[in-house]
């Protein structure tokens, strides 16, 4: 449930942006990525097995997340919402150890990158 309510602000953005993954998307991943690696800690607890479990879900979030990434003549888009659905993966790991303050830290950051970093981008030249 944390996991899923702190993916929200970011999945909303996403989805105003109309960035292709949305509300459906980053809750999905975040809550996934929790429960892959709490039942990882609850089947492997504490043992290199369980750091695998953590590095494949690392890797994974980084595929689904160059799923995101498009490439044309007019340039690259899609880079913020494959660094923010990564990132959620970090969110539902954080979640999943009890580490409930860097997960909301993590959701916070990331909320507010994306929402006050468009003005800063450079403008498409007609």
């Amino acid at each position: 449930g944390i996991a899923f309510v702190l993916s929200l602000p970011i999945a909303l953005n996403r989805e105003m942006k109309n960035s292709g993954a949305g509300l459906r998307t980053f809750p999905l991943v975040t809550i996934a990525s929790c429960a892959f690696m709490l039942v990882g800690r609850d089947i492997y607890q504490g043992s290199d097995a369980e750091a695998r479990v953590m590095y494949g879900i690392i890797t994974g979030m980084g595929f689904i997340g160059g799923g995101a990434i498009f490439k044309s003549e007019d340039g690259v888009r899609g880079t913020a919402t494959a660094a923010s659905l990564w990132n959620t993966g970090a969110i539902g790991i954080s979640v999943a150890y009890g580490r409930y303050e860097i997960a909301v830290i993590l959701s916070m950051v990331i909320f507010l990158i994306l929402n006050s970093s468009e003005r800063f981008k450079a403008k498409d030249k007609p």
